[in-house]
């Protein structure tokens, strides 16, 4: 790595994002990634099958509950292949926000001893839980294949719909990250908000079904387009490209905003953390 002169000096106000620093710090966010897989998956008994459990364990719940009990049917797919393709990116969604929001908490004495972008702890939360996404998928075609389900050219746009998941969970995780480190009540409001927001974005059940006066909803909600992309992508299933494009354009903003507010307070992390 070439050598630099870093000058560490008060900043106060917004600031604006190095991305030269974060390039340089590269090295220190795979070995973030890497710690994170490790710590994550160490001394467990199922190790990575805990990627599958999830989502595969409320595929079967949920499948048995909307399904046979509410009578959810006509859904374009097999519904239990239906139910996971929307819980693959909502568990990966989920599971980030929650990480990443006590990423700098848990990482106190890191960030009290040295200097660093302090923006990788968040990251590296999210970017380890990419090989979950990945088992999952795994999983995914197994079920494709068990249901002789066929895929389609949409799948192209399967890294479309993960670019998007992975914006919509950064920008979350690093606003409630950042908002943790002030306000520590931030760890037991989060998972009540992933709660609320599952029930509000299309994972057990079809866009079709939400009634139009509460469509407004699902529009401002940057998950709820792409639980739909993956559907559309996953199993060719009809898919709202107004939602999707908004979802998309949500998500980026929201990037861009929780990125420009971590770096609004990442100034007085070390001295309130």
């Amino acid at each position: 790595m070439a050598a630099f002169e870093l000058v560490i000096r008060p900043r106060e106000g917004w600031q604006p994002v190095d991305l030269r620093e974060i390039w340089t710090y590269r090295d220190l966010l795979r070995f973030l990634v890497w710690r994170d897989i490790k710590i994550r998956y160490k001394q467990t008994l199922l190790g990575g099958l805990w990627a599958v459990l999830q989502p595969l364990i409320a595929m079967l719940i949920f499948g048995l509950l909307f399904n046979r009990i509410a009578g959810i049917r006509n859904v374009g797919a097999p519904y239990p292949l239906f139910t996971f393709a929307g819980l693959v990116p909502w568990t990966f969604f989920a599971n980030a926000i929650g990480l990443a929001s006590n990423s700098l908490v848990g990482s106190e004495q890191m960030i009290r001893k040295i200097y660093f972008p302090r923006v990788m702890l968040p990251m590296a939360m999210i970017a380890a839980l990419a090989l979950d996404m990945l088992i999952s998928l795994v999983m995914m075609a197994g079920l494709m294949l068990y249901y002789r389900w066929p895929t389609t050219t949409a799948l192209l746009w399967l890294p479309v719909f993960l670019f998007g998941s992975c914006l919509a969970s950064s920008g979350l995780g690093l606003f409630l990250s950042a908002l943790n480190v002030q306000y520590r009540d931030v760890k037991y409001a989060v998972p009540f908000f992933t709660q609320m927001m599952f029930f509000v974005t299309p994972v057990l059940y079809p866009v079709s079904l939400v009634p139009a006066n509460f469509q407004f909803i699902l529009v401002l909600n940057p998950i709820a387009g792409m639980v739909e992309g993956f559907r559309h992508a996953l199993l060719g299933s009809p898919v709202s490209w107004t939602l999707v494009t908004a979802s998309f354009t949500e998500s980026l903003l929201l990037f861009l905003a929780g990125l420009f507010f971590f770096r609004r307070l990442e100034r007085t992390f070390a001295d309130v953390i």
